[in-house]
């Protein structure tokens, strides 16, 4: 055990990490992304070693500001340092990795190690690769999800709930907005947690958040649900399958989404709030997450499969996704958009998608017979009774509850796409959509996104606006509308694809 002197370090590294001098690194025969022991007084803990030869001193550890909120400490205090092997897990990642099947037991090692940051990202990572490329039988996935659940925070709500989810994958899917207040009108209980955006545009919660806020506590959560029957909140302060929030931030540079850690994702966070009933949205189609019916329909019934054993009665909608839903993708937009649903109007595409899953939801819990669910949804819809119910909500949540959709303040920076052609819309490129939306700002700007104009089957003529950007700023407007030109975001029926001459 060596004695240094803490220095903090003002930078985030996403993990429980230290830095030492090169010289004192050599001499402890230490290397990048070794382990060490850190002890002060009562307080222990494990980190991750960096090194440098000039951010500390020779005699000096550096501690980085993820480790504080753990292993609190001053500059100046004194720290035990002490070099330790790696944790079991490791074997069982490697075990994976080399096409082993993991026991119970391996499973929940791994995951524990993960939320007690005695794993370092890169060994999450081969964990999340083994999973992508040889992949985990149903038992595996069975013990990977309780895992999830055991080692973070449960909520018992003390009565049935339900709830929806998507896969996600296609843009401008706001069903949720119309979903919740529709199914809290029916009389069932809904806690909808939701997440941010990752890799999209706008999630959930971020277009919840435009309405009103979305971080609550446990008890605010519990009151809220009995009061209004439903809510839309974000999940990521609850701790709720914390391992799950670790996983996924490994995934997003490595773009993969592992079909088992898909699975145990989303049902470890349906099983830690006690739901019994799910209906999931798997979008299909051409740039969706899910490309064809047969892949659609395999997936479904592992949901469904894993449902069974975890005590959760789980239905699959296939879903149209070869486009948006609705006609916005961003924040504000897509607030907006879901009021105007909810108040009598909005895009069919929307009403459609929201009613049909509702509606699924409505007749496995007995409010309506089988086959009459979406008539009921529509008429909730129609009544306004759901647009009441969304206004308690937002009221609930500490919105204002007589918003309209003109009040929702969109980017004041704008730039209408023209139609090059006479013709009809044939396709549309969900990437291009998010890139686009994305570049001008959303979600971090929640009035950047984009606004369809035209959509497939639409006849547009030359000069027709088809898309229309919306920015916050200039700059993102430019680098919104470079990408609007350089992709090939609508395809029109006889437009020239490419051109390559012969002289």
């Amino acid at each position: 055990m060596t004695n240094f002197n803490a220095k903090l370090i003002k930078i985030k590294t996403g993990e429980k990490s230290i830095i030492l001098n090169e010289t004192d690194a050599d001499e402890l025969m230490l290397h990048i992304h070794d382990r060490v022991s850190l002890k002060k007084d009562l307080q222990q803990i494990i980190a991750i070693v960096d090194v440098s030869d000039s951010m500390v001193k020779s005699g000096e550890i550096g501690i980085y500001e993820d480790l504080l909120p753990f292993f609190p400490v001053s500059d100046g205090d004194t720290i035990e340092l002490s070099v330790t092997t790696p944790p079991p897990s490791v074997a069982f990642i490697r075990k994976k990795m080399h096409g082993g099947t993991l026991t119970k037991e391996e499973l929940h090692r791994i995951v524990k190690d993960t939320v007690n940051h005695s794993l370092g990202e890169l060994e999450i990572a081969a964990f999340l690769m083994a999973e992508h490329y040889v992949g985990m039988n149903m038992d595996e996935v069975e013990y990977l999800t309780r895992a999830i659940v055991e080692t973070g925070r449960t909520i018992d709500f003390g009565e049935t709930v339900v709830d929806k989810h998507s896969i996600g994958g296609v843009p401008g899917n706001k069903v949720t907005l119309l979903i919740v207040p529709i199914v809290a009108a029916a009389g069932l209980k809904i806690p909808k947690t939701s997440s941010r955006a990752i890799t999209s545009p706008s999630g959930t919660a971020d277009t919840m958040e435009v309405l009103a806020p979305v971080t609550f506590s446990l008890d605010e959560l519990r009151r809220m649900l009995i009061e209004v029957g439903g809510y839309i909140v974000w999940g990521g302060s609850l701790n709720l399958a914390p391992a799950d929030d670790i996983f996924i931030r490994v995934e997003h540079p490595l773009s993969i989404d592992p079909k088992a850690q898909m699975l145990a994702s989303i049902m470890a966070k349906k099983l830690s709030v006690g739901i019994s009933t799910m209906v999931l949205d798997i979008p299909t189609g051409k740039g969706a997450k899910v490309e064809d019916f047969d892949t659609a329909r395999a997936l479904g019934n592992d949901f469904i499969e894993l449902g069974r054993r975890l005590g959760i009665k789980v239905s699959c909608g296939i879903t149209y996704g070869n486009q948006p839903v609705g006609h916005t993708v961003g924040p504000a937009l897509e607030a907006r958009e879901a009021l105007q649903a909810l108040m009598g109007g909005g895009p069919n595409s929307l009403i459609e998608k929201s009613t049909s899953l509702a509606g699924m939801l409505l007749e496995m819990n007995g409010v309506t017979p089988k086959g009459q669910g979406q008539a009921f949804a529509k008429e909730l819809l129609r009544s306004g009774k759901a647009f009441k119910k969304m206004q308690e909500i937002i009221e609930k949540q500490g919105g204002n509850p007589d918003v309209k959709p003109d009040d929702i303040h969109v980017g004041k920076m704008r730039y209408v796409v023209p139609s090059p052609i006479d013709g009809y819309v044939s396709s549309i490129s969900n990437s291009a959509i998010n890139a686009i939306a994305k570049a001008a700002g959303a979600p971090i700007c929640k009035g950047a996104g984009v606004m369809l104009h035209a959509k497939i089957g639409y006849a547009v003529k030359k000069g027709d606006p088809i898309l229309e950007i919306f920015a916050e700023t200039e700059q993102k407007l430019k680098n919104a509308q470079m990408i609007a030109l350089q992709r090939s975001t609508f395809m029109i029926e006889g437009m020239l694809l490419e051109e390559l001459p012969g002289f």
